[in-house]
This record gives C-alpha cells, sequence and structure tokens, in this order.
C-alpha cells in the first residue's frame, strides 16, 4: 500500500526475531535495520521434513545477536555525489526522526515491522533457474506467477509502515515444466528519483505523518525538497506496491495513490517496467490496487477516493481500453478508506466502513487514518453503467467493516445482490494491532426492494486474501479460496469454501496447513483449461509463495483445488527468499504474448 488510499490492509506485527537471509553466498553477514540484525547464510539444499509440505531438512536459522552489525550484504549501489542541499535535507531528517518523531510504536518500528520474512531482499535477482523439489508443473501453468509487495529500497531511519515499502515484483515463469524467477522493483518515480539522489526523498504518508508537530516538520521538508527541485509531485509519488492486473491487454502493477504502472515480462522471464499510464489523459491522479474486470463484455471497472470531495469517484473501461466518464459520488459524506469493492453483472457495490481520515487523532499524535466507533457502516449500490450518481442506493449494515470483497451477483431478476466478503471484527485494531483482527467470511443478501440486508457467516476461521474462479466474476459462484491468518497477518494455510451450504452451516470443503514454522501469502486460483466454458468451476490449481521459516527458503507451491486435502502436486524450490507481500496475479502465455 502506498498512500492512505493504499492496499491490502496488513498492518503491525509482533516482535520476532531476525531473520537470517539465503544467499547463494557461503559468506555470514549482518544487516543493521535500526538496532535489529538480520543474518545471511547460503540457502538450505538439503529438503526438510514437514507434515503438509514437500520434505526440507530443519535447520535453525534465526538468531539473534547484541554485537554491532557490519556491512550490508547488498551488493554496493553507485552513490552520487551529495549536493549541499541532500546534505542539508538529510541532517533535518534525522532530527525529526530523532527528537520530533521517532518510531515509537510497534506498527511504525522497523525493528518490528521489518523483522523475520517481512525483511526487504537487499537487490534484485535477474531471471533465475528454479528447482523442482516435488510433483511436476502442469501444462496449464504455462505463464507467469506474478506477486507484487513492499520491499523498501533504502532501510528506514526513522518511522516505518509496512505499506511505505517500495513495490517489488517477484515472477516465476513457467514454461514447459520448468521456472525461473524473477525478482525486480516497480521502477516508478519515487524510486527513479531516490535511486539517483541515494538517500529517500518523497515522505512516506503512513508512517510519516503521525501527530501535528511531525506532520509539520515533514511537510515543510516536503515542500524544501520540492523547492530545490529533488522531485516533482506532478509526475507522481506511489509506490505502486499493492497488486497487479491485467486487462486492455496491458498488465498494471498498482498501488491506489498513484496511476497505474505498466510492466511487461521478456521472453528470459525478465521484469520491465515501462511506464505510469494514464490512458491518453483520461485517467487523472489515481486509480484503486482492485479493478474488476467483467469476464463476459471484456470492461473492467474502477474507482478511486481521497481525502476531498467528492470522496468517491467510480469509473470503467471499455473492453478496447477507452476509459469513460467519470461518475462522482457526493453522497459518500466523508473520507472512508475504501480499499475493494464488487460488481454484480448489473451493479457496483461500495463500503464505507468505520476507519476514515481522523483529525482529532492526529491532533493526538496518532496517524491520520484511524477507526471512528461512531460511524455506522454502509453498502452503496450503483448501477455499473450509471452516467450520475441518482440512482445510488446506501443500506446501513452495523458492524460490517470490510477491506477486501471476494465476489457478487444478482438474484431474482436482479432485485437481491448477493455479496461475498470478509467482515473485520475489532476494527479499531486493523492499523495498529493486527493481531488482534479476526475476519470473518459472511454472506450479505441486499433486497433492493425492501431495503432489507441479512447476514450469515459461512466459516468461523480467521480468514482474509480470498480469491475465487477469475472466470465467475460478477457471477454467481460457489468455491473461495483463502488465507488462513494464524493470525494476520501470518497465513498458517489455506482453506476451500462452498458458499452454496446453508446459511448455519460451515462452508469449509477442504483445507491445507503449510506446516510448522511455514507461511505463505494469497493463494490464487488458476483454471486447469481457462477456454472451455463446461470446465468445472473448481477445476483448476491454487497456488502461492510459502517460507519455511525454520529451513529459511521459499517455495512455490502447485496445489490441485478439486481435492479434498488441497493436495500439493508441485512444489518449486526459490533461489532465494521471497518475502511476505501483497496480492499476485497468474498470467497465461498467450496473454504475456501481447504485452
Amino acid at each position: 500500500m502506498d498512500s492512505l488510499s493504499s492496499s491490502s490492509f496488513i498492518s503491525t506485527f509482533s516482535p520476532a526475531s531476525s531473520l537470517l537471509l539465503p544467499r547463494p553466498s557461503s559468506s555470514r553477514r549482518l544487516l543493521r535495520i535500526n538496532s535489529a540484525v538480520v543474518e545471511e547464510r547460503s540457502p538450505i539444499t538439503n529438503p526438510s521434513q514437514n507434515n503438509d509440505l514437500p520434505p526440507s531438512k530443519p535447520k535453525k536459522l534465526y538468531t539473534r545477536t547484541n554485537h554491532t552489525a557490519v556491512s550490508s550484504p547488498a551488493k554496493p549501489r553507485p552513490q552520487p555525489q551529495t549536493s549541499l542541499a541532500t546534505a542539508l535535507f538529510t541532517t533535518m531528517e534525522e532530527v525529526i526522526n530523532t527528537f520530533i518523531d521517532p518510531p515509537s510504536r510497534p506498527s511504525v518500528d522497523p525493528k518490528h515491522v521489518l523483522s523475520d520474512n517481512f525483511a526487504p531482499v537487499l537487490d534484485e535477482l535477474p531471471p533465475t533457474e528454479c528447482q523442482i523439489i516435488h510433483g511436476s508443473l502442469p501444462p496449464s501453468l504455462n505463464g507467469a506467477y506474478i506477486r507484487n509487495g513492499p520491499n523498501p529500497q533504502f532501510l528506514p531511519r526513522g518511522p516505518y509502515h509496512l505499506f511505505d515499502g517500495d513495490g517489488m515484483l517477484h515472477a516465476i515463469r513457467i514454461r514447459d515444466g520448468k521456472a525461473t524467477l524473477c525478482s525486480r522493483y516497480v521502477k516508478t518515480y519515487k524510486y527513479n528519483v531516490e535511486k539517483q539522489t541515494g538517500t529517500p526523498v518523497i515522505p512516506n504518508v503512513f508512517s510519516g505523518f503521525n501527530g501535528v508537530p511531525a506532520s509539520m516538520a515533514r511537510g515543510a521538508l516536503t515542500a524544501f525538497r520540492v523547492l530545490a527541485g529533488q522531485f516533482n509531485p506532478i509526475n507522481g509519488i506511489g509506490l505502486a506496491n499493492t497488486s497487479l492486473a491485467f486487462f486492455c491487454n496491458r498488465l498494471f502493477a498498482l498501488g491506489e495513490s498513484d496511476l497505474p504502472y505498466a510492466v511487461r515480462l521478456t521472453e528470459s522471464g525478465d521484469i520491465v517496467t515501462i511506464g505510469r499510464h494514464d490512458f491518453d489523459g483520461k485517467l487523472a491522479m489515481s486509480m484503486t490496487a482492485h479493478p474488476k474486470t467483467d469476464p463476459e463484455t471484456g470492461e473492467t471497472f474502477a474507482f478511486r477516493y481521497g481525502p476531498v470531495p467528492p470522496f468517491l469517484t467510480f469509473f470503467r473501461f471499455d473492453s478496447t481500453g477507452n476509459k469513460r466518464k467519470d461518475v462522482p459520488v457526493f453522497s459518500m459524506t466523508s473520507p472512508s478508506f475504501l480499499h475493494d469493492f464488487a460488481i454484480t453483472s448489473r451493479y457496483a457495490i461500495f463500503s464505507e466502513i468505520q476507519i476514515r481520515m481522523r483529525m482529532d487523532s492526529m491532533l493526538e499524535g496518532g496517524s491520520p487514518v484511524g477507526a471512528d466507533n461512531g460511524k455506522t457502516p454502509r453498502l452503496g449500490v450503483i448501477p455499473r453503467y450509471a452516467k450520475d450518481e441518482s440512482e445510488m442506493k446506501w443500506f446501513e449494515v452495523p458492524g460490517f467493516n470490510i477491506i477486501h470483497a471476494i465476489n457478487a451477483w444478482d438474484e431474482d431478476d436482479g432485485d437481491t445482490i448477493v455479496l461475498i466478503a470478509p467482515n473485520i471484527l475489532s476494527i479499531e485494531h486493523t492499523l495498529e494491532r493486527m493481531e488482534l483482527v479476526h475476519a470473518l467470511v459472511e454472506k450479505v443478501k441486499i433486497d433492493l426492494v425492501t431495503g432489507i440486508v441479512t447476514r450469515h457467516p459461512i466459516s468461523a476461521r480467521n480468514l482474509d486474501f480470498a480469491v475465487i474462479n477469475p472466470a465467475f466474476v460478477g457471477r454467481r459462484s460457489r468455491y473461495v479460496y483463502a488465507a488462513i491468518g494464524d493470525p494476520m497477518p501470518k497465513i498458517s494455510g489455506v482453506v476451500k469454501l462452498d458458499v452454496t451450504r446453508g446459511d448455519r452451516d460451515d462452508c469449509t470443503v477442504a483445507r491445507r496447513m503449510y506446516g510448522p514454522g511455514c507461511y505463505g501469502g494469497e493463494p490464487f486460483f488458476v483454471a486447469r483449461d481457462p477456454g472451455d466454458p463446461e470446465a468445472e468451476e473448481d477445476d483448476g490449481y491454487v497456488v502461492t509463495y510459502v517460507h519455511d521459516e525454520v529451513a529459511g527458503e521459499s517455495k512455490f507451491l502447485v496445489m490441485d483445488a478439486k481435492s479434498p486435502e488441497l493436495e500439493v502436486v508441485a512444489a518449486v524450490r526459490l533461489p532465494r527468499r521471497v518475502p511476505y507481500g501483497f496480492h499476485g496475479l497468474f498470467v497465461k502465455e498467450s496473454d504475456l504474448n501481447k504485452l
């Protein structure tokens, strides 16, 4: 996530031991993250025994030390000559970080946020061959699985929130049963400016404005940097660190505080950033990191939101990539955190939740984004081809706070909408104490005629980062694949839900736990034969990255979506660690060839 409208609601992490970073070198090195120490060794080559994953020999790779850290294992980057202005601004930033706004809370303390496998990898990885250690890669996986996530270019010197990291894409390119891994930064304007300067320049939004003194100090410093010509905010300040989307025959890296960044994969599996994309000047400011593409019409629906009216703006792209007219929604009367939405064949559904911009929180020294327990959540429904907001309907749904939407569809000839989404309980902990949050997946029915909203939980587990077969977006779907929080943001496994079961039943029909010390990310469903209209909805594979914190190695897993235990049909040992991140996407070979 890269702004006040940033993505993937992972927030704060419990204190944990420093991570031993596996790399091809056999030397031992240490990396300083403030006072935390990260040790690095060569990757493990002998697999260990584990209950649910292909085996891998246990080795203790995580240590803490009080010794002074030595030089970073990152490859030396060419440092530009430091100008007088850069030196002055760096000194001012150090004063702010030390005396005005030190990282005093766990949610913005780099020692906590960047612990274990949340720690960044310190350089990019060119396309590197991977080893298949279990089974074989199915022919239908020819293409690339790409996952986005935060990976700060520079180790933080002050407060740092996970949402503030530079976007890095980790792409496993699969062809004819073989795989290569590539990790590259999205070369945003922010990334390029700071790489050239050799130091952070553009302020972190989530961690940089805690309280009035810090906001005033960092605001003034930012203004001085702009006046000195260090950067121009008109060129964008986003991180593109949240998700990916393929539409209009383009692949985009997305973050909600900026325009999309077009990227492509080369024949060798390398990742190239093409640049910011404004759709012929028709897309201004920013766009959601969760656009929805209708698989039947080829249209893509999206929105943006912000701290000033209109707080919500809805728009769409036709199947040829032409952006249509904005539809501002002034009936959203406060700047609510609006990360995701859903579509049906007739409507778009938005959520106005209890997280919003809060000036009173800033006056108390907190973040400008916080929970408002006095607000009643609402769901807004608007025809997806609306020309204005005159047909927008709002429905109060007390206690229903959703960050992500899973799917929605129409029933009763369009008089009823069914929405499947995880409801965030204890919403007040979402930004600061994510480990205390429980996300309960619910089925919500909205009667558009009577205005009655009914809700039923479909699983008691702590679930989020859920996906469906993409061919069923906006249509009645049966199966959901969701990540198990242990607690969030640690993901210990994946479950398959059958939402057609009774409203009072637990809908879990399959489960795969990754095993002791192993944690994964958002699952993604890949159809076995996406061109077959008669194929069963769950005929395909569930893929994800998993990291073994004991062995210190990362794997790419392929699971059989129809299997009662989500059986692992292939496991690929990755040539180096892949940090935990946000959202991913599988792009088939035929679509890669269009880029």
